[in-house]
């Protein structure tokens, strides 16, 4: 039996996201930090669970949280273990000055943890000798894994990219352009850097996906900042297409970056989104190159990464439609 072929045109656009989800009463599909709203819900706890993935992908303050809530946790536990081996399994020295059982137990248990072993301290009986045993593996076990991912989280390439707050629709080589601004949070260089613009939106009672053109969808070096630019022609799904019927829609533009980190030769991801709600309407982006200095070197402001200013400047007129002539409503070219 022959398969009939499929053409590559008529493959689904939906991502991977499917064309059920992102309905008009859901969330937006992706948050403007990268982060995904959609949940995969029946997977078994133990089963779907990543202590490492996830220890790895937190924010530094919720991990030192939970470093530091585990520590002490831990020692309030083998605290609490000694004091069950009764009154005298510890025996403090005259110069140690902890009367009180509970804290004299929870600064041992620190001590052997860590391996400091002041000596001040010690334990009495062969129950509160096994609690110490016992103690000292989980302290070198503990220690060594934590030492392992706090490595692993300094070393693991991450990209930095700062996104512009808001979108712009501009005038754009005689007819319309959807604009975002991009720079580089950090000093390290990013190389072979390459964005992919999405366009989604509601059809009917599916969610449909359109990648669309860029007027350049690749650059080599980014040592300041990009201006990524989709020109609104024929050719473009937003063509015709007012800003209120990006409402109507529930429009959402899907940005996808890849790139290259130059310190550690690996590829970098980094993802965004743009809500109608956050793309302003004739209005350009401000210039952010500050003049060059006496040395010669060409810099940016990164504050005004998100700053703009109306387009009026340029001859155009403002309305918030693009019109089925190609143009921004509205607009008409600059007289030369």
């Amino acid at each position: 039996m022959t398969v009939p072929r499929i053409d590559a045109t008529d493959e689904p656009k939906d991502l991977g996201l499917g064309a059920v989800v992102g309905g008009v009463n859901e969330k937006r599909l992706l948050n403007r930090d990268g982060t995904f709203n959609q949940r995969r819900r029946g997977l078994p706890l133990l089963g779907s669970l990543s202590l490492y993935h996830f220890l790895l992908t937190i924010s530094w303050s919720r991990f030192f949280a939970i470093v530091v809530g585990g520590y002490l946790t831990a020692n309030t536990l083998f605290a609490l273990a000694y004091l069950a081996c009764g009154t005298d399994s510890l025996i403090a020295s005259p110069t140690a000055n902890i009367s009180t059982p509970f804290w004299r137990a929870f600064f041992f248990s620190v001590e052997t943890l860590a391996t400091i072993g002041y000596g001040n301290v010690t334990p009495n009986g062969m129950a509160a000798h096994f609690v110490m045993t016992a103690e000292s593996l989980v302290g070198l076990l503990i220690f060594a894994l934590g030492t392992g991912i706090l490595f692993s989280r300094f070393s693991r390439p991450t990209a930095a990219i700062l996104f512009s707050t808001r979108a712009v629709v501009a005038p754009y080589r005689g007819t319309t352009a959807f604009m975002f601004r991009i720079a580089n949070g950090r000093s390290n260089q990013l190389v072979e850097l390459e964005v992919k613009l999405q366009f989604s939106r509601i059809e009917g009672t599916v969610r449909k996906y359109d990648q669309v053109s860029l007027e350049r969808s690749r650059v080599t070096f980014f040592p300041l900042s990009w201006t990524v630019v989709h020109p609104i022609d024929e050719k473009s799904p937003l063509f015709g297409m007012s800003d209120a019927e990006l409402v109507t829609k529930d429009a959402e533009f899907l940005i996808l970056l890849s790139g290259t980190d130059e310190t550690f030769s690996q590829t970098v991801h980094a993802r965004s989104s743009y809500k109608p709600s956050e793309i302003q309407y004739g209005h350009k982006f401000v210039n952010i190159y500050n003049p060059v200095g006496d040395d010669g070197m060409v810099s940016i402001d990164v504050r005004k990464l998100s700053d703009t200013e109306p387009a009026e400047d340029d001859g155009f007129a403002h309305t918030s439609t693009w019109h089925h002539t190609g143009h921004y409503a509205g607009y008409s070219p600059p007289r030369k």
